[in-house]
């Protein structure tokens, strides 16, 4: 069973709710580091209710959901593994209970487990797929069915430049990706005539704890090979999920927005 973590509602005065998101409840999975984290704060800044998940990281989450607290925005963090499809109903059912409706979700959950295809085990393989893509099936099962009730909804799938072009040494993580790439184009086009959207961000390489231990020259080469010549940052993602989630973005589904300094570009010439 999922864990569920409850930001106290702030006392006394609030903000006034404002921003491209005001009042709009939104799911975000993944949300306690990271690309995540930058999601559920900049969020929360355009006015949403957010409930985010996590999945072992408990104390980051905490951190996270009590400076949105102290910021007067109401969070609700839910520890929950995403490779299970009863614990993401959970999840869901735990939202709207908090905040009484569901508006979007956001698949942001994703782990690597990067080796030669020479050495990878069926465990990192299997354990990749079930987190990554699995994972975003089993949270769009979970919430297609308030969605269709209400006739709107908002999905973002955070997939990656490795499902779009590959990466050697990813096979597990690119096939995931590139899964997810699928299944967000197979969705829109089901879901279309309900104005549910679906869409999908491929971010390339992102200052974040996990691109943090790439140093020296390999950092020097990856920059090189990128046209804007660094690394994104997470605000970069956040902020573009907050458009597609927003009425800015009604009649924008089944697309893929690669937001990668121009990787791809190289990577196609």
């Amino acid at each position: 069973m999922a864990r569920v973590m409850l930001s106290p509602r702030v006392q006394g005065m609030r903000k006034p709710r404002r921003g491209l998101l005001k009042d709009k409840v939104v799911i975000v999975t993944g949300g306690s580091r990271g690309i995540g984290n930058a999601i559920v704060r900049e969020l929360c800044a355009q006015g949403a209710h957010v409930a985010f998940t996590y999945a072992a990281q408990h104390e980051a989450a905490e951190v996270l959901a009590d400076e949105m607290r102290d910021e007067g925005h109401d969070v609700l963090a839910i520890q929950a593994d995403v490779k299970s499809l009863e614990t993401a109903k959970h999840t869901v059912a735990t939202a709207i209970d908090r905040f009484g409706r569901l508006d979007g979700l956001v698949n942001n959950a994703g782990i690597t487990r990067d080796k030669a295809l020479v050495l990878m085990q069926e465990e990192d393989w299997e354990t990749v797929l079930d987190t990554n893509l699995t994972g975003a099936f089993n949270s769009c099962r979970a919430a297609i069915f308030t969605f269709l009730k209400q006739r709107s909804g908002r999905i973002v799938n955070v997939s990656s430049v490795s499902g779009v072009i590959g990466m050697a040494k990813q096979t597990n993580y690119s096939a995931s990706k590139a899964g997810l790439i699928g299944f967000t184009k197979a969705l829109a086009k089901e879901v279309a005539e309900y104005n549910i959207t679906v869409n999908a961000i491929a971010p390339g390489f992102i200052e974040t704890d996990m691109t943090g231990q790439i140093v020296g020259e390999r950092r020097l080469e990856l920059e090189r090979q990128i046209p804007m010549g660094r690394f994104g940052k997470p605000e970069e993602i956040s902020r573009l999920v907050t458009v597609l989630l927003s009425d800015a973005a009604t009649y924008v589904t089944g697309q893929v927005l690669v937001v990668d300094g121009g990787l791809v570009l190289g990577s196609t010439t």
